[in-house]
């Protein structure tokens, strides 16, 4: 087991919350469709295997012998969901969080990118 240190606790925190942003692709879809591009075919199945990806990634960092691929595959993942951001903050509705948070999700996909990466060596 590793030692329980900043970055061991900062692992767990990422996979924990990749596991669960996965597991909401499930229980609030809704959310998730509506921020969808227009322009991405078959919404539902995206919406779906997005999930189970962020699941299995979550679920891979927390061991030591798929950790470096599951972050590889968390950083994929932030890139290619980047455009649903850009669309989220683009078609806000009341319903939303404020423009200034949707705002600043974008560059903060940067250092969710980073946080992955460092799990990458």
């Amino acid at each position: 087991m590793e030692n329980l240190d900043a970055k061991s606790i900062s692992l767990w925190i990422m996979a924990t919350i990749y596991t669960i942003a996965g597991i909401l692709h499930f229980v609030i879809p809704k959310f998730y469709l509506r921020i969808m591009p227009p322009w991405i075919p078959y919404h539902k199945l995206m919406v779906q295997l997005s999930g189970i990806a962020e699941i299995a990634l979550g679920l891979g960092l927390f061991f030591p012998q798929t950790k470096v691929l599951a972050a590889w595959g968390v950083i994929l993942l932030l890139i290619a969901v980047f455009p649903a951001n850009v669309y989220h903050f683009q078609s806000r509705t009341r319903k939303d969080p404020p423009s200034w948070a949707l705002l600043l999700r974008l560059p903060l996909q940067f250092l969710l990118i980073y946080w992955a990466y460092t799990f990458t060596y």
